[in-house]
């Protein structure tokens, strides 16, 4: 089989499967950020979101798809984020991730097919393995990326969520009716 003819059945692959997302599950540094976290003398925390991830989330919650964070990490910044975002699935100071996962998909009555995943290094991978649509971010490590079906052209912070989002609504034909509004 020649390589056009294999690219073209991944894209098919991965537009089948973003067609079933009900919920896409974000990482947020190295995903929704760049990773940098920087600390002032006081202690505060601050983070760098690319607003066109912000609108992409958005416009997947006008769509009914379902957004959830699954973090290591434990922000205040990432909290008012959420917020903003309308993000009420926030699960935080995530050691093992996948137990947060569990709770979330019994909780939301889904299966993992109907569930897109977007990670940056190895303590994603546990999900990476389950979810119907695994994506890592275009900088995250080798081996998460081992476990993607897709791997974004964006860095993480830098538009590589926006760039699911709008694979996934296209996927699921609701692009041109949430650029008409």
């Amino acid at each position: 089989m020649n390589e056009t003819k294999k690219q073209q059945i991944t894209e098919y692959r991965i537009r089948e499967a973003a067609k079933n997302i009900k919920l896409l599950i974000l990482d947020v540094d190295g995903v929704l950020t760049d990773g940098s976290i920087i600390l002032d003398n006081e202690g505060n925390e601050f983070k760098a979101f690319h607003v066109r991830d912000g609108h992409g989330i958005k416009m997947l919650e006008r769509a009914g798809v379902k957004v959830a964070i699954i973090t290591g990490r434990h922000s205040k910044v990432v909290e008012r984020r959420a917020h903003e975002l309308g993000i009420t699935e926030v699960y935080q100071r995530c050691n093992i991730k996948s137990v947060a996962y569990e709770h979330l998909i019994e909780k939301m009555g889904i299966t993992d097919k109907e569930v897109a995943y977007i990670g940056d290094d190895i303590v994603d991978i546990p999900i990476l393995k389950r979810v119907g649509l695994p994506i890592a971010v275009a900088d995250a490590t080798d081996e998460t990326k081992a476990e993607a079906m897709i791997i974004t052209k964006n860095y993480g912070g830098r538009g590589a969520v926006r760039e699911i989002c709008d694979l996934i609504l296209k996927s699921k034909g609701k692009w041109e009716e949430l650029i008409d509004v």
